[in-house]
């Protein structure tokens, strides 16, 4: 039986990361990642030593996998649960599968190692008897993270991930306007002064909260109408860096 883990990491304070995530990733055999610069710093800052557990040294193997993996990567992964290894799957920041490939990857693993399994019985029982079981170690979140600080209503929301670039954009901000939710989005420093600007001119009459830079030093939330928000950014360009979640409500 082979499991694989989907492990939340630290969106930026690197202590915020869960007992339980840091015994799965120091013993796992493989440990998949956007970039594995980024991962070898969590692991040198909590103790973890990196090794070629899939040569079975006992110390987790470091691999890539990210947007634009090859399919020969995907292939590899396969080959290893196949093997009986296990796998945790981490992103550079926060929960995998939010917002980054990790689904797309849960969903061929589900789908290929289906084909293995005795008696038919589908990797959806996800019980470990028939050969993989895949597993969520949860924790940091930016989604959950700005809500929780946001005082904003969220006992329902839609959660729009990174907006389009283009096609679709003035459409989806419509869609803001016209709904009765809270919606939060995430959004990149080179684009949130044109997010703003469009949120003036389609939602002036909802409250906008702007989370910036969560558990990092400069932590900052920014709350008012969309042009009391926008002016605050075009009068603060040194404001305008780091990650940002967006929330209309």
């Amino acid at each position: 039986m082979s499991t694989f883990f989907v492990v939340a990491t630290p969106i930026g304070n690197m202590e915020d990361i869960t007992l339980r995530a840091l015994k799965v990733l120091g013993s796992v055999d493989v440990v998949l990642c956007e970039d594995t610069r980024v991962t070898k710093k969590l692991f040198a800052r909590h103790g973890i030593s990196v090794g070629g557990g899939a040569r079975g040294d006992g110390q987790p193997r470091v691999l890539s996998y990210h947007a634009h993996s090859k399919i020969s990567r995907v292939n590899d992964i396969i080959a290893l649960l196949k093997e009986g290894k296990n796998i945790a799957l981490v992103s550079d920041a926060g929960t995998p599968g939010i917002s980054d490939p990790g689904a797309e990857l849960v969903s061929i693993i589900r789908r290929e190692m289906a084909i293995e399994l005795a008696d038919g019985a589908s990797s959806d029982d996800n019980d470990g008897k028939n050969g993989l079981k895949i597993e969520s170690i949860p924790g940091a979140s930016a989604l959950t993270g700005a809500l929780s600080i946001a005082g904003v209503p969220c006992a329902d929301f839609v959660f729009l991930g990174f907006l389009p670039h283009k096609k679709g954009r003035e459409t989806l901000f419509k869609e803001i306007a016209a709904s009765e939710r809270t919606c939060i989005f995430y959004e990149s420093p080179h684009r949130i002064m044109k997010t703003l600007e469009s949120l003036v001119a389609h939602v002036s009459d909802k409250r906008v909260t702007v989370c910036r830079e969560l558990t990092k030093i400069f932590e900052e939330v920014v709350s008012g109408s969309p042009e009391e928000v926008l002016a605050y950014f075009t009068t603060h360009t040194d404001k305008v860096r780091g990650e940002f979640v967006v929330i209309v409500s």
